[in-house]
């Protein structure tokens, strides 16, 4: 049997609109377990990370189909975003294709880097995407973080999705400075696998209900989660239990044909009845030969060739049906060898779109305003920079309700006039005494000039703003701290949390922040990066 009739009898005996398990079906739609908050995380370091950002897992894991999720789901008016083709590894090929990407005609990484600085003057950021970039070399890989560097005309957002070696690569090319982010794929749970695969099936016109729960944990153990294993672990078993009902339905129905004996002594026995049924109606015209009536059957007369069509007919139909199925001559949609089927944008554009409702897709020519992610944290409606004049003694005991998202910049001196201090209950609150570095910023900029680089801190949030961090910063208490940056020509105030000695110790605090601070995917960093920005 040909590859193309295995494909129609699989469609046919399931009733499958298509091969639900094939790399690209038709309306297919992103699955967001596991994969909705590495699409919002990536859209969020992206606008507010100088970082290149590294998706990484094995193959099957979702790579692609999440670099296609990205694409679809970004604003096509403020973000123009270069894919490069697969099959890619050296640095000219790659660095042509970018160019063709950006329309010109040098292909160096000066040129490059000029023509996306005139596009940030336009409010245009580029997105260079590269799948499976653990094929490049090390020259390609240089040129990557040349890119990613970027310069004082500007800096594309790069994103690379590949294999785990690939960070051992980088982490050597890199020669200890921190230069990327890596973001590691994580497999399905056991629940995520059925609900994935009854998404499969339910958009082939099926159920899940076509697998049993045995079947479905034994397809989750041996594709350990992964979705491109899980597709072909249940196209093998369906398979596999097609041919079994087929086979057993084969035996039950070509058992009347098996005894040949048996067909060779019914077929001589009818034959001598229909002999002898026409013998008798020669009786009257020859009576003489009745004698030879017995004999008659066995001799290869012309009416023993009639009297034998009607036994071979009955012979033939009862093996026809052990040789046909149902279906077999009906033409059925399905993808053949060789031929691609795309993802269709649309649905994917609108399944990402849903995924993104709290990740704030942009939609505005400038997506990195920052307005959106500051708005659900910083609930102050701050009205405006200018401090009100304040009364020194009289808000001291003010702090004590602590209801700091309320208070406007005028209470920017509130917390800070604890100096007396008399009562013993308010005494823990005000305590830090964080004044300056919240009115000015002046005292964390110092803070962060004398920390080591090689220390860590987590960077929270973002927000053009300064009275929205400064109220955070009062909020949170001592730990917060501030600094000013400039992104995209204007000013940016980044949140930062703590210091930690390693990358494990400031990942575990996230789980601390409160929730709505947590929302905002706090990522950890060295101080010696926040150093490097804060002296550009």
């Amino acid at each position: 049997m040909t590859s193309l009739h295995a494909d129609e009898a699989f469609l046919a005996h399931y009733q499958f609109s298509h091969d639900p398990f094939a790399p690209r079906v038709p309306g297919f739609k992103f699955f967001p377990a596991q994969r909705k908050p590495v699409l919002g995380q990536l859209h969020h370091l992206a606008r507010y990370s100088q970082l290149l950002l590294a998706v990484v897992g094995p193959e099957g894991s979702g790579k692609t189909l999440l670099r296609q999720a990205l694409v679809a789901s970004t604003n096509k008016q403020a973000v123009q975003s270069i894919v490069v083709a697969q099959g890619v590894t050296g640095s000219e090929a790659l660095l042509r294709q970018v160019a063709q990407g950006l329309s010109i005609a040098q292909a160096d990484v000066r040129s490059i880097l000029a023509q996306v600085g005139q596009l940030a003057l336009t409010g245009q950021e580029v997105y260079l995407l590269v799948d499976d970039a653990d094929q490049l070399d090390d020259a390609a890989l240089k040129g990557v973080l040349a890119l990613a560097a970027g310069n004082a005309e500007g800096r594309p957002h790069i994103f690379l999705f590949a294999e785990q070696d690939l960070l051992a690569r980088l982490e050597a090319l890199a020669g200890g400075e921190e230069c990327y982010h890596a973001i590691e794929l994580q497999p399905y749970a056991e629940e995520e696998t059925r609900d994935y695969l009854a998404q499969r099936l339910d958009g082939a016109g099926q159920g899940i209900d076509l697998l049993t729960e045995e079947q479905i944990e034994d397809i989750h153990v041996r594709a350990q989660g992964w979705p491109g294993a899980i597709n072909q672990e249940a196209r093998e078993l369906l398979v596999e239990q097609m041919l079994a009902q087929r086979s057993a339905g084969r035996g039950a129905g070509g058992g009347f044909a098996l005894p040949k004996k048996h067909l060779l002594a019914l077929a001589v026995v009818l034959v001598g009845v229909a002999a002898a049924w026409f013998m008798q109606g020669r009786e009257s015209a020859s009576p003489a030969p009745v004698a030879s009536n017995t004999s008659l059957p066995l001799q290869s007369s012309a009416p023993a060739v009639d009297a034998e069509e009607p036994v071979q007919a009955p012979a033939a139909a009862s093996r026809a049906p052990a040789i046909e199925f149902a279906g077999a001559s009906q033409p059925l949609p399905l993808p053949l060898v060789g031929e691609s089927q795309t993802v269709i944008r649309q649905p994917l554009a609108e399944a990402a779109g849903e995924e993104l409702d709290n990740f704030e897709p942009p939609t505005s020519p400038e997506p990195s305003t920052a307005t959106p992610p500051s708005a659900p944290i910083a609930p102050a409606p701050a009205p405006a920079p200018a401090p009100a004049p304040a009364p020194a003694p009289a808000p001291a005991p003010a702090p004590a309700p602590a209801p700091p998202a309320q208070q406007s910049e005028s209470a920017t001196p509130k917390p800070a006039a604890p100096a007396p201090a008399p009562k013993p209950a308010p005494a823990p609150t005000p305590a830090p005494t964080p004044a300056p570095a919240v009115a000015s910023g002046g005292a964390a900029t110092s803070w962060y000039a004398q920390q080591p680089a090689s220390r860590y801190a987590l960077q929270v949030v973002g927000s053009r703003s300064e009275a929205n961090i400064q109220a955070l910063v009062r909020e949170g208490g001592s730990e917060y701290r501030y600094f000013k940056k400039v992104h995209q020509g204007k000013p940016l105030y980044v949140l930062t949390y703590g210091s930690f000695s390693s990358r494990d110790a400031a990942q575990a605090a996230v789980k601390t922040l409160p929730a709505k601070l947590q929302a905002g995917k706090p990522w950890p960093r060295t101080l010696g990066s926040i150093q490097q920005e804060m002296s550009r």
